[in-house]
């Protein structure tokens, strides 16, 4: 038994290296891994959702191979994927992470494997959010977490300089869109590494303290927007506006899909000079690329008040799913969507 006890401690206490890293025997597997930690990364098992250690883990730090220790993903790279398994947007180390295709449960998904202990790790989709638009599904017992504070002693001190903005040195920044219905715009925001908040609401017009029913009915000048809160030393103005250009259809001046009005047309309302002159290039580069057959029409203004909607409006896609999930598809937002940049 010490045996293993040894084994198990080379395993958690050793700092990573390749060229030393000696994968254990099978027999060995099972006497130091959990069962379950075992039957997903040795036999394809996959954990339950929501009753697993990291899904909803909001620490700093990095993730490694439960039985390697090889560095795979990055907390600054996850985000709450609405899955209950912990979801990442990229590799921390793209070389240690190998993709297979797995045709089981008569499907085709995309594999993903450590490649020093050739782990399963849990499979990676199409459907997250962007830049990279990819989802790292994965699986907790696969997975040993490492908080920031302990990545130089446990050897992984390359990584300290992701987390050298620490929660009190955090750039607190807001951005206000407006893409159509608010219910639609929470969602892709919410999802994103380093953005704290999405509030849906309006903004752009006349009256103060608007309700649903003045704006839905037009005449106050107000679009439906949303205010996001976002960290900018995690996420850039930049990332944000792209996201952005992939939820709209930028180029229709009468509203957005079924919803027809001002009060639904897009525009961006910049806080500061940097944020216009963002705007105004990114505007131009997404003109510039043809994607569409008509001129893009979405206004760029100075903002000037934001009114949050009331709270029956605030995350209506979590809180009234099969309403907002019927709305969506008939809306005609996701086949349009789906023409200009593609299948997710």
């Amino acid at each position: 038994m010490m045996k293993y006890w040894l084994i198990l401690l080379s395993m958690i206490c050793v700092a990573w290296s390749p060229g030393e890293f000696k994968k254990p025997s099978d027999t060995e597997l099972q006497k130091v891994l959990t069962p379950l930690a075992y039957a997903v990364t040795q036999k394809e098992d996959t954990e339950k959702p929501y009753k697993n250690k990291y899904w909803d883990n909001h620490q700093d730090g990095i993730y490694v191979d439960v039985v390697s220790g090889e560095p795979l993903f990055s907390s600054r790279d996850k985000y709450d994927s609405g899955t209950g398994w912990p979801s990442f947007r990229r590799a921390l180390v793209p070389a240690n992470i190998v993709e297979k295709e797995d045709n089981t449960f008569f499907t085709t998904r995309t594999e993903v494997r450590s490649r020093y202990a050739n782990s399963h790790l849990g499979h990676v989709f199409n459907d997250g959010p962007q830049p990279t638009g990819l989802r790292f599904c994965m699986n907790s017992a696969a997975l040993r977490f490492i908080p920031k504070d302990q990545l130089t002693k446990e050897g992984y001190g390359e990584f300290v300089s992701l987390f050298i903005d620490s929660s009190s040195e955090s750039k607190e920044e807001k951005a206000v869109f407006a893409g159509g219905c608010f219910w639609c715009m929470e969602a892709p925001f919410e999802k994103l590494p380093g953005v704290k908040s999405v509030i849906s609401g309006f903004t752009g017009g006349r009256v103060a303290n608007p309700e649903y029913k003045q704006v839905s009915a037009g005449g106050t000048g107000h679009v439906e927007s949303i205010e996001i809160t976002f960290d900018s030393q995690k996420i850039s103005y930049k990332e944000l506006l792209d996201v952005f250009w992939h939820q709209v259809d930028p180029t229709d001046a009468g509203g957005q899909f079924v919803d027809r009005g001002d009060q639904y047309t897009t525009g961006i309302f910049y806080m500061n000079e940097k944020q216009r002159e963002e705007a105004e290039k990114s505007k131009s580069e997404m003109d510039a690329s043809k994607r569409y057959d008509k001129p893009i029409v979405t206004p760029i203004k100075p903002f000037a008040a934001f009114y949050p909607a009331e709270a029956y409006h605030q995350d209506f896609y979590k809180n009234h799913t099969i309403k907002y999930k019927y709305y969506r598809y008939r809306s005609g937002r996701d086949q349009y969507l789906e023409k200009i940049w593609g299948k997710k």
